[in-house]
């Protein structure tokens, strides 16, 4: 089964207007594709596959993350492909932005959730987690204020 990391956001807005999950999906796709991973980015609708594309787009030139959405770009698809529709080439990430569990999640080695800091969408992750749960895949938390703080305070230490 699929390892499973929800990270947990305790703001709801960043300093560009986009959802703190939403920046840190790409960040984390930048992440992953400086790994040699095909990440699947899946948004909740149309308007947030172009929403992800734009911000991706804005990265400047030293982390560019070549991507596109599915359909477009090479035969292949890029290292990272976003859409609201089921992926068409394997991948072995989904970063998920959706407010459902893709059907299609079953096919990811690994999984990136997000648990929001707006109420309704906590209650719709705490949904999600439950039902990761029940289809046996392994689940792990990441509070991102957390990480945030300790990344800082070992930057200090050195």
């Amino acid at each position: 089964m699929s390892q499973v990391l929800f990270y947990i956001h305790t703001e709801d807005a960043t300093d560009n207007g986009l959802p703190p999950y939403f920046v840190q999906a790409c960040q984390l796709a930048a992440y992953y594709y400086q790994q040699n991973k095909k990440i699947f980015i899946y948004t909740e609708n149309q308007q947030d596959a172009f929403t992800v594309d734009e911000y991706l787009w804005q990265f400047d030139g030293d982390s560019f993350v070549p991507h596109n959405l599915v359909g477009e770009g090479p035969r292949y698809g890029s290292p990272v492909e976003i859409s609201w529709l089921a992926p068409q080439h394997p991948r072995a990430i989904l970063i998920n932005l959706s407010q459902n569990i893709p059907e299609f999640n079953l096919n990811f080695q690994q999984i990136i959730d997000f648990v929001p800091a707006q109420e309704q969408l906590k209650i719709n992750a705490r949904m999600r987690y439950s039902a990761y749960k029940k289809l046996g895949h392994t689940l792990s938390t990441q509070d991102v204020a957390t990480a945030s703080q300790e990344s800082t305070n070992q930057t200090e230490d050195k």
